[in-house]
């Protein structure tokens, strides 16, 4: 299902203590592609490998021009534990003209600690514009997560 946030102002939310939020590089595709596998496993992500293969395509633009000064990872000692990727623009037709969050993602042991909400408060705080992504209608953690930052069915 589509989500959209009008332009809003954002209250960014800190992160857990230790962790560390930065842009993405091409150098982590790799890293990213096995949180990426490790956050959803089958169905969603096959393999490692098809996880490290799925990055890889981001970065090369296949899902629109990823952004990465909007974009963020997140960090705690060393390994990465989040991610929240952004493009430009979406290339699927049914997808509004504004940024669009193709993947947000925490590793499984992360998960309820605010890290996902900092990661995209974050985010939309560097392009305080309209933001869209889509979500799985059953997927009841992220519905809510979405609602309270705004995101409204579109």
């Amino acid at each position: 299902m589509l989500y959209i946030r009008e332009a809003a102002p954002v209250a960014v939310t800190p992160p857990p203590p230790g962790v560390v939020l930065r842009e993405p590089s091409p150098t982590d595709a790799e890293a990213l592609g096995r949180l990426y596998y490790e956050a959803y496993n089958p169905p969603v992500v096959d393999n490692e490998a098809a996880g490290i293969e799925d990055i890889r395509l981001t970065f090369e633009g296949t899902y629109g021009p990823l952004n990465l000064a909007t974009s963020r990872l997140a960090f705690n000692g060393g390994e990465m534990i989040g991610a929240v990727l952004i493009v430009d623009r979406a290339p699927w037709p049914d997808t509004p003209d504004c940024p669009f969050i193709i993947e947000a993602f925490t590793a499984p042991t992360w998960r309820r600690k605010g890290l996902a909400s900092a990661l995209l408060t974050e985010c939309m705080a560097q392009s305080p514009g309209r933001f869209a992504l889509n979500v799985l209608p059953d997927n009841t953690a992220a519905l809510k997560l979405y609602g309270v930052l705004g995101f409204q069915p579109g």
